[in-house]
């Protein structure tokens, strides 16, 4: 699958040039396919969906600005700003989960969607990011979400 998805990311460099996406059909049926292969889950996951000792096996990355980073942060957090998510890819390891959250998780779902066409398919969005990470009750969001509830953690 990693070679599909490497194939797949350099006949969009190649294809996607200085012209618009939908002016190009190659580059809109790469994306298409891809989506089409996706799924849905595979890359979100719920602070809920991760106990607490797990959460010392994940790689945190927190893709906000550093002025942001700096303010609050997720404990354990690495800063690499979404736009360079790409550029930093190196940075992260490929032998284990790799979390990335912004203040909502819009603008680190983008920077995901670059990293798993890349191949990363460790790589997933804290849902809600570091907002619905506190009002989920931060670490201890599993541990709640099991004690309020006889379903299991996540959605």
């Amino acid at each position: 699958m990693n070679k599909l998805l490497m194939v797949l990311f350099a006949s969009l460099v190649v294809l996607a040039a200085p012209a618009r996406a939908e002016e190009n059909p190659a580059v809109v049926d790469a994306l298409s396919g891809y989506m089409d292969f996706a799924e849905y889950g595979s890359s979100l996951i719920w602070p809920e969906q991760i106990p607490a000792d797990d959460w010392k096996k994940v790689f945190i990355v927190d893709a906000r600005d550093a002025a942001q980073y700096a303010k609050e942060h997720i404990p354990g957090a690495v800063n690499i700003d979404w736009r360079q998510a790409v550029a930093r890819r190196a940075e992260l390891p490929k032998d284990r989960m790799v979390v990335m959250y912004c203040n909502s998780g819009s603008l680190s779902a983008q920077a995901v969607f670059a990293l798993r066409l890349l191949g990363y398919d460790n790589v997933k969005v804290l849902q809600d990011g570091i907002e619905g990470w506190k009002a989920k009750g931060g670490f201890d969001a599993h541990a709640r979400a099991s004690a309020n509830s006889n379903k299991p953690a996540g959605h």
